[in-house]
């Protein structure tokens, strides 16, 4: 292991050192240049023996950032790039265990690793605020890429992408892979099926003709020659992109980045394919069909925009189209959603792309309206361009993608991964444009000055009106596919067999396995780069959250925000009853897009875009960890708004919560059926986050109201909802009336102020109590939540693939503290579940959790099959019992425990988090409380700790999500529900 101090001053005499023309480490400086939306500096660089390139953006962030990424254009549906993204990081030259990725995610500090298959390239990013760590995992996923195992160790390419598998002479041949199941899954999703078909269509004579992922009908065309061909073609140092971020000593890492460039082979099997522009084509419409439910039927209309180093352009179209369609109340979607052509209408704009396009799209599309859609399309787009877009929406989305742009929240993914993944999609087309995609402030500022001469209308104009590049879909659901399709593919390949051909290919799954299960030896774990427990500081201090003096309690939290202020209201339902929990629910939706007594709905849209950063409303429950019966849900409103709006950002919470109109009965339905479709979206892609749910309301009440609110449940609830609508519509009304007087009340709320002291001031003197008075019988607890009920369920969904969840209560030997457990879970998941369930068993996700009211849980995501996994999971805690980590091992694991525990987070994030710990009535030191936790983990509590999963198999429940054919194929006794049907 490597050892190097914290950067310092060094650093920034290293960056004063570079000039255009100086060299590094045998990179040379080709640029330099300022990059005020980042604070810092961008530094481009050249290879001078190879031409890879290089860029550093120079700042101050400590959560530093590498990422090399490389041109790779698909020939085909086959999937090779994804499944060498896969593959690579398998093992290497200078790393040669079986899993490296799975070590690191384990036993690093990182706060950010993975690798990214995009439709013309593949990124391999890291990040982490520590260096020594920084600098382990950029030399793992060097070594990884230019010298992968893959070569000499052919099973990897079964194992990643696929092969066959027969269980016996007389039973059917199935096709298994990494990669094949999680595009069974993928494209089971009838949005990815169209957008698959739309850039068929674009694009005839391009690369994006293809499915970069894979299409399970192409991927077992893949052979392991072509495989290892299509590596030594792309991925070589003049097809290469690194992007490095933050407060770096540069020098020593180019000196890093030189040792593994010098040891590069050059394979010298030809040049990476080609990625041209694709011309001009006008196509018509076309039809395709896929096996799903008949709800699922869409319609694709796509334009291509320009190119994808025009970042002025690209960020316009953004605006324009949120202008145009970004919400029920703009105007382009207006006119769809009264048209009814359809259950919902969206506009997205993939743009990571060399030919970025725009693509409408209706969901749950009526029969018979692809033809009428894209005239009424065009039509609205010229009477916009002929009359003018209102410009005061175009100035509301205009200081939108401002706010969204400054405010820089990228959610789970560090900033560096982000700027990187950024940088690629101008770098990527054009050598001499590698910033284009950080730039923002000239592009708003010229937006700005254009409004008056019709800037906006002149774009879509050009997009629109007189694209010469377009094309239409129309997927219509039928009752059989690519499932049927499959079977019958493999039964002729299995009658081509010879008996001798069919044992091959049984001693080749064998060999497969025994490869799989054989563990690393000690000599080759032992050239993973590692940390130890010395290598953790401490914990990262925080702000305080302090209650200060208000009309309102307030928690305050004074953080570095950027002249952001964020709000959260915290409003306890207990005084609901459970019967009403679901109509809380459809009141959060509908809140801030109806109109109030100040507002139209339209003129509400544009005033919260104009004067917000962000508006969301939506529940959350919270239990007790030794008292399963208790649940206390909350409805939270957040807002967010620069400093300079704190008035509005006062005002306009309560005109919403206080004077919103329920009786737009046509409005309210279009906002309930778009739901209804996400929720549907959300089984298909996210099934296991409802298994779990469902799992979890087997057990606890907090889990049943969750349920209830946003679940399985609920979703069956608003289905018969819709179904009934006429009839219904009017008690809708009254009932969401009746509730939004009982629960936004000053009796029970609790309010929180991110932001500076000052501004936090001048909220309260422009709030007052916000509109919310008492009501005694508010006071009133009344809520009542049904005891939980034991169940094995499954629920039939349209997909190719299935989740599983799988849970038990309190387990009567209950062992172990949180941290501990923290500690296990990632061993379990990474370790046991990896290896069993995804490595072995195909499925694309698997993992564990033991949540703080001690309940054990287990899932699966697009997983194959049922009990194969169940099976597996099963005997969780036997592995656990029998896993005995030497002290390198253990501590690895520790340590990237601790990491993720002190994570960087953004304000608003931080926020969150100590309003919600002291909502629960953590302890002040409750963080520092599990962080001891977890540093005190040893082989003897985790041993002790295996008696609570000792039960487990007799007495978990379970929960799948999946299609039909997989559930009926298992031998589990579950009640089998269609829940789309």
């Amino acid at each position: 292991m490597t050892t190097h101090t914290a950067p310092g001053t060094s650093d920034h005499a290293s960056q004063e050192n570079i000039a255009v023309g100086t060299t590094h480490a045998g990179f040379t400086v080709t640029s330099i240049e300022p990059v005020e939306e980042l604070s810092g500096t961008a530094y481009v660089l050249r290879h001078d023996s190879s031409g890879a390139r290089v860029i550093w953006l120079a700042c101050a962030d400590t959560n530093r950032s590498f990422a090399i990424a490389f041109k790779t254009p698909p020939s085909d549906d086959t999937g090779v790039f994804h499944i060498l993204e896969h593959s690579v990081l398998c093992g290497s030259d200078r790393y040669p265990v079986k899993e490296p990725f799975v070590n690191l995610i384990r036993t690093s500090m990182q706060t950010f690793l993975n690798a990214l298959t995009f439709p013309d390239k593949t990124m391999y990013p890291i990040s982490s605020t520590n260096v020594t760590d920084f600098e382990n995992l950029m030399d793992v996923y060097l070594d990884a890429v230019l010298h992968p195992a893959i070569y000499h160790k052919p099973r990897i390419f079964e194992q990643e992408g696929w092969h066959y598998e027969l269980e016996d002479l007389d039973g059917p041949l199935t096709y298994n892979g990494v990669v094949f199941n999680e595009m069974k899954g993928a494209l089971s999703d009838p949005e990815e099926r169209m957008a698959l078909a739309l850039n068929r269509a674009l694009f005839p004579d391009s690369p994006y003709r293809f499915e970069s992922g894979g299409h399970p009908r192409a991927i077992p065309t893949l052979t392991y020659e072509q495989f290892l061909e299509t590596h030594a073609r792309h991925y070589n140092l003049a097809n290469s992109y690194t992007v490095f971020y933050g407060d770096l000593d540069i020098d020593r890492e180019l000196g890093r980045l030189a040792e593994h460039f010098a040891g590069a082979s050059d394979r010298g099997v030809g040049a990476p394919n080609d990625l041209p522009l694709q011309a001009p084509v006008e196509a018509g419409l076309s039809r395709i069909e896929m096996q799903t439910a008949p709800e699922n039927a869409l319609v694709g209309l796509a334009y291509v925009i320009g190119l994808g180093t025009d970042r002025e352009r690209i960020l316009a179209t953004d605006i324009l189209l949120d202008a145009l369609a970004g919400s029920n109340e703009a105007p382009l979607k207006r006119i769809v959603l009264d048209a009814d052509l359809a259950d919902d209408f969206l506009v997205a704009m993939p743009d990571s792309v060399l030919q970025p396009q725009i693509v409408f799209e209706l969901k749950g599309a009526h029969e018979g309206v692809a033809e009428r859609f894209r005239t009424l399309i065009e039509d609205a787009c010229r009477t916009f361009v002929e009359q003018g877009i209102e410009r005061e929406r175009l100035e509301a989305s205009i200081a939108q993608a401002e706010f969204l742009l400054r405010e820089g929240d990228n959610g789970s993914y560090s900033d560096g991964v982000i700027y990187s993944m950024r940088v690629m999609s101008s770098w990527l087309y054009d050598d001499e444009q590698p910033l284009n995609s950080l730039h923002y402030e000239e592009a708003l500022a010229h937006m700005k000055e254009g409004l008056a001469n019709g800037y906006f209308e002149q774009l879509l104009d050009q997009i629109v009106c007189h694209s010469n590049h377009h094309a239409e879909v129309e997927l219509v659901p039928v009752e059989e596919g690519d499932a049927a399709e499959e079977a019958a593919e493999l039964a002729a390949i299995k009658a081509s067999m010879s008996e001798d051909e069919l044992r091959a290919i049984q001693q080749e799954v064998l060999a497969l396995r025994e490869m799989q299960e054989r563990p690393d030896s000690p000599e080759d774990l032992a050239k993973l780069p590692k940390l130890s427990l010395d290598d953790i500081g401490e914990a990262p201090a925080e702000p305080p959250l302090r209650q200060v003096d208000a009309p309102l309690p307030c928690l305050a939290h004074e953080l570095e925000t950027r002249r952001i202020a964020y709000t959260y209201y915290y409003f306890d339902l207990c005084r609901l009853t459970f019967d009403e929990l679901p109509y809380a629910g459809i009141l959060c939706r509908l809140l801030g897009k109806l109109g109030t007594a100040s507002h139209s709905a339209e003129d509400l849209d544009i005033v919260i875009e104009r004067e917000l950063g962000s508006l969301d409303l939506f529940i959350e429950t919270q239990g007790d960890d030794d008292d399963l019966s208790i649940a206390i849900p909350r409805l939270i409103v957040g807002a967010s708004s620069l400093s300079s709006k704190i008035a509005s950002l006062a005002a306009l919470p309560p005109e919403i919560w206080g004077t919103t109109s329920f009786d737009d009965h046509d409005r309210i339905y279009n906002i309930l059926q778009q739901w209804r479709i996400a929720l549907e979206q959300s089984f298909t892609n996210g099934g296991h986050l409802h298994a779990l749910m469902r799992v979890s309301s087997y057990f606890t009440k907090p889990s049943v109201v969750s349920d209830a609110l946003r679940g399985t449940d609920f979703y069956r609830f608003l289905k018969d909802l819709l179904a009934h609508w006429d009839e219904r519509a009017e008690d809708l009304s009254a009932k969401l009336t009746e509730l939004a007087a009982k629960i936004f009340t000053s009796d029970e709320v609790v309010m929180s102020f991110t932001g500076s002291a000052e501004d936090r001031d001048t909220f309260w003197e422009l709030g007052s109590t916000l509109g919310l008075t008492s009501q005694p019988e508010a006071a009133k607890h009344r809520l009542v939540v049904p005891e939980p009920v034991v169940k094995n369920e499954a629920f039939i969904i349209p997909s190719n693939v299935c989740y599983v969840g799988m849970g038990q209560g309190r387990p009567a030997s209950d062992a172990g503290e949180i941290g501990n457990w923290q500690v296990a879970m990632r061993a379990i998941s990474y370790d046991y579940l990896w290896n069993e369930v995804r490595v072995k068993g195909g499925a694309y996700g698997c993992g564990f959790r033991r949540t703080t009211s001690h309940l054990p849980q287990f899932y699966t995501y697009r997983d194959p099959g049922i009990d194969g996994s169940v099976k597996r999971i099963n005997a969780t805690g036997e592995w656990l019992h029998q896993w005995d980590p030497d002290k390198d091992e253990l501590d690895g694991y520790i340590v990237s425990v601790v990491a993720a525990h002190d994570q960087p987070t953004k304000p608003r994030q931080l926020a969150r988090r100590q309003d919600n710990l002291w909502l629960a009535q953590r302890p002040e030191n409750w963080n520092e409380q599990i962080r001891k936790q977890i540093l005190s983990t040893t082989s003897e509590k985790l041993h002790e700790m295996a008696r609570t999963l000792d039960d487990f198999a007799d007495q978990h429940a379970i929960c799948v999500f999946g299609g039909r054919e997989i559930i009926e194929a298992s031998e589990a006794d579950f009640t089998v529900i269609d829940l789309l049907g």
